[in-house]
Order: C-alpha cells, then structure tokens, then sequence
C-alpha cells in the first residue's frame, strides 16, 4: 500500500462522539511538576515488527499523515475564543452570593424570577425538605479538557470546550454526600450561574441544559453562538460547557465505597434492604473531585513521553469510529478514560506494580499495546487495580466494570456497563486480529471504516420499547429509569439465551439537551436496540438443557426463570435433567429458534408484549428465505454425486481407470440461489456438472482434434455401460461445439429415475499440454496463438480452476454456515440488478468469501443478512483500478507472492490502460494469474455499475440503519435502461418442459412422451441461449443486462460510443442515413461539405431495424419490447 494513501482517505463525519469529558483544570492552575521519565517496557506492547519493516514503516507514515489531516487548527479558533472565555469566568466569578436558603422557598422563587428550570435530579426534592441553597463565589473557574491538551478531531460533532466551576466548600455540609443532597446544591449553583451569564453574554448566546457523560446526576450548561450573532468568528467558535464540580478531596472515599450506601431516605420499590449499594452513585460523587488530580496526572504523563498525545487522538478517532464516547449511552468510554488508561499503563499495572507501558514507545505502539490490554485484561470478570496501597477487593465487588485508580480511589471504569465493556474488549480484539494480518489495509481498518453499523455488526436485531412503569425497574444507584430497564433486558437475555449468544448490545438513545426554561425530556416512548452475534451452532440447538432434577436449588431457579416452559428430559442413560422445549419452531432455523426465546422470556420477566418487541430483518424471509430445509436439499443433491461417483468408479469395462470425478457446479457447493430440489415427478431442471479425469496414459492422440473425438469416445462408452449396469439410469449425449474441433465437442447427461441428472465432460491432460504447446510455437500464425491461449484458459479454468473452486467453496461452507445464504443472497442482489450475466458464479463467491475471510474491523459473519451486507462494503470500498483482490483460502501465499500479483496487475494496466480484456483481477492460492475468473468479463462499464451499486446501497444500509428495509436493496431502477424486452414465461415453462416435442413430427421423440419419460435436459436454459445469440449479434451497439435464468426481463442500453459518422467500408452495426428536421436525408449537405459524390453524409445507428431484428430472433419468447423515449 502507499506510504500516503491516507491523503486520500476521509474520516467520517458523522456519529462522533463529544469533546473530551471533564478531565482537569487548565495547566495554568496547576504548579509546575517534575518530570517522572518510566523506562519500563513490558511484552504487552505488540512488536512493531508484525508485519515486517517496510509494513511497519508504512503503518507509522500513514498514521502520522493521518494525524496531521484530522488533529483541529487550534491557531485559528485561539485567539479569538479566549476573549469570550474570559468573558464567561468573569461573569462567573461576578454573580452576587446570597446566604442559605430552604431549598423549597429558593426554587419556587428563583424559577418564578428568573424563567430558569432548576435541573434537579430525580426524584426532586420533597416539599418539606429541610436542605437549604446558598450562592458564594467559586473557589476556582478553568478550562479543562482537549481543549487544554489539544487533542481535538475535526470529525467531533459537538466540538465543546470544558469550563469547570469548583463550588466553594462553604456551600456545603457534611454529609452532603448522603440522599442526593450534593446533586440538589449542585443543580442549584448551575442555575444560578446562567442568570449571571444571561446579562453578560445572553445577546450572542444560547443556553441548554444537557447531562455530562449522560449521568443524570450531572446536569450541565451548554452555550453555543446565536446564528444571527454579529462576530462573523462565533460561527467557527466551538460550544462552552459550564460544569460545576466539588472541591478536591471533599467526600470520605472510605464513605463512598463500591459496597456502601449513599441514599438512606424514601421507600425504594422491590429495595428489600434499605443498605443495598450505591456504586455508580458513590463513583460519581468521588469523580466529582478528582478534576485537578487526574489534570496532574495527565500533564506528568504528557511531558514524559513525548507521543502520549497522538496515542490520544489515535484512541479517540478509533473510538469514535465504533460509536464510543464517555456518554453512559454510548458506552461510558470515550477519550477521557482513553488517556487516564493510557497514563496509568505508564506508570504501573504489571504484576509486579511496573509500567505496562514504556515512554520511549511511539503513538502508533502506544495505541496497539493499549488495545492489547483492553482485549486481554478480561474486565468484563476481573478487577483491576492499578497503583499501590490497594484496598481490599471485597469492597471493590459490584455488577460495574471495574478498573481501580488506587492513587484517586476512583473507578475508571464507572460509566460502562456489562454489555458495553464487551463490545469494547470485542472491538479491541477484533482489531489486534486485523492489525496481525500483515497483507491487511490497517489504517482503513482501524481508522476509517465506520464500524458501529448495528446491521453490518450484529447477527440479530429487535427494537425493545422501553417501558414506562417503575415497577420492578427503578434501581436504588440513581442511573436513571431508561438504564435499569436496560439492565434488566440485558440480565434477562443474557441467562436466556445462554451460549447461544457470542455478544448482546444494548444501544441506549442518546439523553437530549433541553432549554433552560423547561424541564428535561421523559423516556416515554423510547426503544431499546438489541443486537446480538449469535454462534450458529449453537442457537441451532431446539433443546436447552438445565440442572439435573437432584440438584433442587439449582432446578427451582430454572423452574422460576423459565415458566411452565420447564420441563424434564431423561436421557438414555437414565439421568433427568431441567430442559426447555422448542422443537416446534426449529424449522426456522436458529433466527427462529432465538426469536421465540426472546419472545417468551421478555414476555415472561418483563411483561413486554408483542407490540412492544420489533425484530428486524424480518423482510428477509420474502426475498430468500433460509431454512434448515436448505442445507437438507444441498446435502441430497451431494448424496446423490456420491452415488453417482460410485457408479462410474463400478464401471469395469473402461479403458483407463477412473482417477478423479470432480463436481464444478454451484449446486455441489450449496451456493446456488435456487435450492436443488429434485424427485421422481420433478427432477432438475439443468443437470449437475461434473469433470471426469483418468489415469495418465500413452494411448492419447497427439492431435486436438483427435483427442476431442476420443473424449466423445469414451462418453459413449460410459453412457452404454451406466445404462447397461443400472436400469434406473439414463443417458444421453448433447453436443457443445459444432464449429471448431479443436475444442469440447460433447458431454454426457446422465439421468436418474430418482429426478437427478449430471453433466459429464471428460478432463485429458495431453489436451492441456497441446493447447501449451501451439500457445509458445512462434513458428504458427500469430491468430493461432492467440486462439490457443484463449483455449488454454478455457481448459484451465473448467478443469483444473472450478475443481479446486469447487472443493475450497464447499469446505468453506460447511465450516461457516453463513456462507452459503451469503453467496445466494449476494447472486440474488446482482440477479435483480441484471449483472449477473456479466459475472461467472464463481466471482461472486470469490467476493463473498473474502468478506468472510477478512471481516475486519468485525468478526466472521454468522448469519447471511450480516455477510451479505458485509460484501456490498467491501465491493463498495475496492477500487478494482489500482488494486487486486486477493483471496488467499489456504493460508499459503507468502508476502513475495502478493508482491508480484500486484506487479502483475500494473503490468496488465500498463498493457492495457483503457482495460478492454482485464478489468477485475482476482487472484486466488490456486490461481496467482489474477485473470482465471474475470476473462470473460465484466467490463468496465459494469464494473462500474457494480461499484456504483454496492456505494449505494452501503449508504441506504448507513442512513437508515436498523430501520432498513432491506427490500430496497433489490430493487432494480429500470428507468436507467433504453430498450426492456420483456420475455414471455409461457413460452420458456413450455420449453423447459419440452411441450414441443410432445407435439413433435419425429416419431421416436413423440414415442418418449407416451411412454411416459421424462425429456432430456436442454443444453443451456432459453433466456440464456437468447442472450448469448443477441450479445453475438449486436454487442456493438447494445449492452445488454440481464439476471439469473428466472429473470423474464432483459435489459438494453445504446452504445454512446457510437455517434453519427461518414460512411466506411466496415461499419460497426446497421446505419441509417440522418434526416434533417424537415424529413429528408443529408445528402445534399454531405455535398456541400466536401465530396462531390456524397461521401460526406452522416449516419446513425438504425435502432429501430435493430430492434425489429432482435425482435424476429426472439420469436415467440419476447413478449413484448419497451422502448424508452428520446428527450
């Protein structure tokens, strides 16, 4: 890859996360501190290494390009943005204080005055409340954040600077800590700073209360420029959040421990004891204060190792790019836990209290052993303590992520929750996979692939609606409603479905900024969206088994959990354990089977009924429904090639022994759209095809045409003794080629009474060797070499190409079970579009396994909705003009080898810039060529238009997210095409069905039908003989398009190469002469514009002979002919 590819390259734009959530106050308000250099390096760090110097190097200078293009221009927002900053803490700094006042009287007084909504948090404070509020002035006012250590993007959404206003000790008492009273005073004191700041600067800004991180506890003042502000700079001005903040160090950290409570007063309901624990209350209580430590840390951390601040911007672009920010909804860890992680990891966190990390590493090391640590410290389980005098992990125990800063006593981790730390540690993981396959584009992969896609991520999804009762959800931690719901749904899927589910997310709606005059906005009416990546194998399971019936405890909890669905199952051996039934939906598959746990539990736990749960992609089923039965059909079909194999390899009376029999058709690799489905009243439509190879033998003709004679030879003679040995056996042999005998001229369709057929073509290896031979003999025309290559790649590709094709695409989908509905939804997505014409099947599945093969920045694809959408991205984002694609199933191509199919594919451009023969170039472990599969197309026009297609749809598939339609997708716009010929289904069903030899004046084909057989299979389907005559009759002046062999309909577009032109002896396609407008031709201005007999009159394509003369080639199977009009 290019060492400046990045300079190409664009962050997305969108779905970023905020501005660096409050970290510290400004390095102005602090006392210089000496530098502490850690020298430490642990093997935690990946080896730079990984992928080889050059790559490493690449890696390093795409990175740091990177760097430059996204980091913010401070110089142009600085200067100008101070004065209103300065006007913002003078201001604040400026409000009068007032003395205590109960906070009843004061509230009802101040909103009445000022038209401010106090933003206390739930529940509000009770009317006989005995707390009283006071205004003094702010101990200190800073700007904290990534403002201070400049480390904004320019892709951050709601670019914001920090403010922090640290309220004055002599504001509070001692045991504010307790029953929210701290959250009360501190709601209060915000208030109160937006009347001071109104009179200030409330003619060129706009006030809205919003919550910091999402904790509801925290309400904060957001201000931005008015649109209609007369500075012209306020336009580019980031917001200012106004964050009040305690005192550091004032609460009792051993008050406010993880097994402590903090709210004594009310009733909680379904709170059996009122002592239960209140750790995310207590952990914001203590990150309250920790501002200016964490500043300390992060400002020693940054002097002493020079490149902790790109490793920032690295870590937010990364997360950002996966949907994580410091907002409890968006995961709880954004960039401020990033850096605090990062600069712990340098000054400790080994087993023995050394620096994980080293300051010598550079950014690019920094980011990749950090994502190392996430991925393998297992903080879903564990907890982490970084840093000495650790307490005892008794008090530590709680349902939160826990990753102990020992020095500040404060949970980094405070904001995550269970399902979000996974996903954190899966993306993690998924990463360092990516960044281990050295061929891989890293920088996209970790930087510029937007990967919080929920339908490219998730194997399932369902809209969960939240619920508006508090009732059972309503926990004593002060999370807010809409969090304990989530909880609940979380804890319930979670046990439900058990090793089912490899991942279950819950995405939280985003909490909402709301003006300061009104009072924040209620959870009715939001949805929960669960996504789920399933493990195939196992939620394919119809039985859940449970605790055996002895152990009574354990048998009760099942018994309680699941319902009346409990029930006993004995096994053969005599053991009776607690199991769960659902046989009865496992036609389904294991969608079905998931789908109907999710139903009944949620249902059963939580009283959510059907309106209130909406699974996506139900859509899916109208379009290709994948069942179990599916896999049933494909494995029939290959039942029926072992049977037939064996009746081959049976045959004793060849002349040479049978070596291999090879299957080179969709069907025998489960990658067909339509299922082959046969029997004895309906057998295959097409027949199966097979290669037969013999062993290697002197008796072969040196002579190609010879050979092929031979081949024909042998088929006989396979057909006569297949027909001889099994009387349920028919045979019949169909000529191919009747114009050139130096290429295949026959094959063998062998017929089953069981409805299933095979098409044998027989495989000789001298025949390759003659074909080489004529393609390096210099002493024959040059045309005769060039015929032999084109025979050559033919030969190879159906002998030596397909076979191994064949076996890796079949072991690939039985090893993956999403594959197989992947590839057949990918070919339905290209037949409903009409380019599957252009592309053999065999590419197509080549694209689809290389989505499987290299999922990153996810995991392997494990359902086909996932893999099929995962496939348009990486046929939307390849750009097939400078790079090839490299399917390596086996492992086996070394970096050399990649090397020089990039060589060879530059060589090709270079050859053939205006790529008229290669446009794919597609290389795999058994074909380094790069052109076996793509010779016979697409062209670049249809390369295009696939792009163009793929580009599309991933953006359809982006802006509407879970709310897609996926019907849209395969929708073809047939607008865009000039000619349609619609094709008459009567008269292809009647063909297929072989109706017109039953009426038929050869007596012995008349005498098949009343003997009641079967017609032997045609040779190729109707559409696609029509088509292969109309691309050999007019590839000139028509493209034509057309889907899979069910497609009625087949589409046109005029060449708009072919303009008006003189007469020439060889003109492409049938012209007319132009008529000017009064109606007669332009023979007397091809006089006047040069030659005296006329040679300079022009001429046009003649569309209407041409579509007359299709017409008359289409006969009975056009239907009709649609023809769009000229503007």
């Amino acid at each position: 890859m290019e060492a400046n590819a990045a300079k190409r390259r664009k962050l997305d734009q969108t779905n970023g996360g905020p501005s660096f959530e409050a970290v510290a106050p400004s390095f102005d308000a602090v006392a210089p501190i000496p530098e502490a250099i850690s020298t430490s390096f642990n093997a935690v760090a990946p080896s730079t290494s990984s992928m080889g110097a050059s790559g490493a190097s690449a890696f390093v200078l795409e990175t740091e390009e990177l760097l430059k293009e996204v980091k913010w221009d401070y110089g142009n927002t600085v200067t100008s943005f101070e004065d209103t900053l300065r006007q913002f803490k003078d201001a604040i700094e400026a409000s009068e204080p007032h003395p205590p006042v109960s906070i009843v009287e004061m509230s009802a007084e101040f909103e009445s005055a000022h038209r401010i909504a106090i933003p206390y948090p739930d529940p509000k404070p009770a009317k006989g409340s005995p707390y009283k509020v006071t205004f003094q002035k702010p101990a200190r006012v800073n700007i904290v954040g990534s403002w201070v250590l400049k480390t904004n993007i320019k892709s951050q959404t709601d670019m914001a600077v920090d403010m922090i206003v640290e309220m004055p000790t002599s504001v509070f008492q001692e045991k504010d800590y307790l029953n929210m009273r701290y959250f009360y005073k501190r709601a209060y004191y915000l208030a109160y700073i937006i009347t001071s700041l109104r009179h200030k600067v409330g003619t060129t800004m706009e006030f809205t209360f919003d919550y910091l991180g999402g904790n509801v506890l925290l309400p904060i003042l957001v201000a931005r420029p008015k649109d209609g502000s007369k500075d012209p700079g306020h336009k580019t001005h980031p917001a200012i959040r106004v964050i009040p903040c305690a005192p550091e160090g004032y609460f009792p950290a051993a008050k406010l421990t993880a097994i402590s409570n903090a709210i004594r007063q009310g009733k909680l309901e379904d709170v059996e004891d009122a002592k239960v624990p209140t750790p995310f209350y207590n952990n914001t209580l203590k990150a309250e204060g920790q501002f200016s430590s964490y500043l300390r840390l992060l400002y020693r951390t940054a002097k002493s190792c020079p490149s902790f601040k790109d490793a920032c911007v690295l870590g937010r672009i990364w997360l950002q790019q996966r949907g994580f920010n410091g907002s409890i909804q968006s995961g709880g860890f954004g960039h401020f836990e990033w850096a605090v992680l990062m600069a712990l990891l340098l000054q400790g966190g080994g087993r023995k209290g050394e620096a994980v990390l080293s300051t010598a590493l550079h950014s690019t090391q920094l980011f990749k052993a950090t994502l190392q640590y996430i991925s393998s410290a297992n903080l879903q389980t564990k907890s982490l303590v970084i840093g000495e005098n650790a307490p005892n992990l008794d008090t530590l125990r709680q349902s939160l992520p826990i990753l102990y800063d020992a020095a500040r006593e404060t949970n980094v981790l405070y904001k995550m929750t269970p399902w979000s730390i996974a996903m954190l540690s899966e993306h993690a993981r998924w990463s360092l996979l990516a960044i281990s396959d050295s061929p891989l584009d890293q920088l996209g992969t970790l930087f510029i692939v937007k990967a919080n896609q929920p339908l490219q991520v998730f194997d399932m999804l369902l809209s969960v609606k939240a619920s508006t009762s508090k009732q059972g959800f309503r926990s004593a931690d002060s999370k807010g409603l809409l969090m304990d719901f989530s909880a609940k749904v979380y804890n319930t899927l979670k046990r439900a479905l058990g090793e089912r589910a490899q991942l279950i997310h819950i995405d939280i709606p985003e909490t909402s900024q709301w003006l300061v005059s009104t009072v924040p906005p209620k959870t009715k009416g939001k949805s929960l969206l669960v996504g789920i990546i399933i493990d195939p194998l196992k939620a394919s399971q119809s039985r859940e088994y449970g605790p055996a019936y002895e152990q009574k405890k354990e048998a009760a909890k099942f018994r309680e959990f699941w319902g009346e669905k409990a029930d006993l199952w004995q096994f053969p051996d005599g053991n009776i354990v607690e199991s769960v039934d659902w046989t009865e939906h496992s036609y389904l598959g294991f969608p079905g089977i998931c789908e109907a746990i999710i139903r009944y539990i949620l249902k059963l736990q939580l009283q959510l009924g059907e309106g209130d749960l909406e699974f996506g992609g139900r859509e899916m089923s109208t379009i290709m429904p994948v069942t179990p039965s599916d896999k049933t059909a494909f494995d029939a079909a290959k039942q029926a090639f072992e049977m037939f194999e064996r009746d081959v390899r049976d045959l004793e009376d060849l002349p040479l022994h049978v070596k291999q029999i090879a299957p080179i058709c969709s069907d025998l690799r489960h990658t067909s759209v339509q299922i082959p489905e046969f029997n004895f009243k309906k057998p295959l439509v097409q027949p199966m095809e097979v290669v037969i190879s013999f062993e290697i033998s002197g008796k072969w003709p040196e002579n190609l045409a010879a050979v092929q004679r031979a081949k024909v030879a042998f088929l006989l003679k396979i057909g006569s003794s297949l027909e001889a040995n099994n009387e349920e056996v028919r045979t019949h042999l169909g000529l191919e080629n009747g114009t050139r005998d130096d290429e295949n001229l026959a094959f063998l369709d062998v017929i089953y009474d069981n409805g299933a057929s095979f098409r044998l073509r027989v495989h000789s290896d001298l025949e390759e060797a003659l074909l080489d031979r004529l393609t390096k003999d210099q002493n024959i025309e040059r045309y005769i070499r060039t015929e032999a290559a084109e025979l050559l790649a033919a030969h190879r590709r159906t002998y030596t190409n397909l076979p191994l094709h064949n076996q890796t695409v079949s072991t690939y989908c039985t090893r993956l079970p999403a594959l197989s509905p992947s590839i057949r939804l990918t070919k339905l997505w290209l037949n409903s579009h009409k380019l599957s014409c252009h592309f053999s099947e065999e590419l197509i599945e080549l694209f689809v396994l290389q989505a499987f093969l290299k999922p990153y920045p996810w995991t392997t694809p494990c359902s086909a909705t996932t893999g099929f959408l995962r496939t348009l991205l990486l046929l939307s984002k390849w750009d097939w003009r400078d790079e090839p694609l490299i399917v390596d199933s086996s492992g086996s191509l070394s970096t050399s080898q990649r090397i020089e199919i990039g060589t060879r594919l530059e060589a090709w451009r270079k050859i053939d810039p205006n790529m008229n023969r290669t446009v794919l170039f597609v290389a795999t472990s058994h074909d380094v060529t790069g052109t076996a599969y793509t010779l016979p197309g697409p062209s670049k026009v249809i390369a295009s238009r696939m792009t163009s297609l793929a580009r599309s749809a991933c953006k359809v598939v982006k802006d509407n997210g879970a709310d897609l339609n996926i019907r849209r997708l395969f929708h073809p716009m047939l607008s865009d095409y000039d000619v349609l010929f619609h094709l008459s289904p009567r008269v292809i069903h009647g063909i297929m069905r072989d109706d017109m030899a039953r009426r038929s004046q050869f007596k012995n084909l008349a005498e098949q039908h009343v003997a009641g057989k079967a017609a032997m299979p045609l040779a190729e389907h109707p559409t696609r003989t029509l088509l292969r005559q109309l691309k050999t009759a007019f590839d000139g002046p028509l493209l034509f398009f057309h889907g899979g062999p069910d497609d009625m309909l087949i589409a046109a577009l005029w060449n708009p190469l072919l303009h008006r032109r003189t007469f020439t002896v060889h003109m492409p396609c049938s012209l007319k002469k132009v008529e000017d407008e009064s109606g007669s031709d332009a023979e007397g201005k091809g006089k006047e514009a040069g030659t005296e007999d006329g040679s300079g009159e022009l001429f046009e394509v003649n569309k209407d002979d041409i579509i007359a003369e299709i017409a008359r080639i289409g006969g009975d199977l056009i239907e009709k002919i649609q023809v769009r009009e000229e503007n």
